[in-house]
């Protein structure tokens, strides 16, 4: 199941609530929190888009940038045999561990 909506290069998470009979959600990687809900996928996927728009023109109205920023570093936490065989081919390609993982991550994400 897929729990990620996307709108103008946004990103919003999807949860439903049994208890409220609610779907509600969030935009993902932006340093404020807009939440929106529906209780339809119509009226989720219309209540996405509108926070969106909503928290585009307030960004531009106070001159802020919307999207989080990304400083490109970031903690993985893999078995200890896959960090071994990986620093064993990063040595043997003759590049460091970091390249090892940033080419494996544009090859599986489709050269991003």
């Amino acid at each position: 199941m897929e729990n990620v909506m996307k709108y103008k290069d946004f990103a919003g998470s999807v949860q439903y609530s049994a208890t409220d009979k609610v779907f509600h959600g969030k935009i993902e990687f932006i340093a404020d929190l807009v939440t929106f809900e529906g209780t339809s996928v119509a009226e989720l996927e219309q209540a996405f888009g509108e926070a969106v728009d909503d928290y585009l023109e307030l960004c531009a109205a106070v001159g802020k940038d919307p999207q989080k920023s990304f400083k490109g570093t970031f903690n993985v936490r893999i078995k200890p045999e896959l960090h071994r065989k990986a620093a064993l081919v990063s040595i043997e390609r003759g590049i460091s561990l970091n390249k090892l993982v940033e080419e494996s991550l544009e090859k599986c994400l489709g050269g991003s």
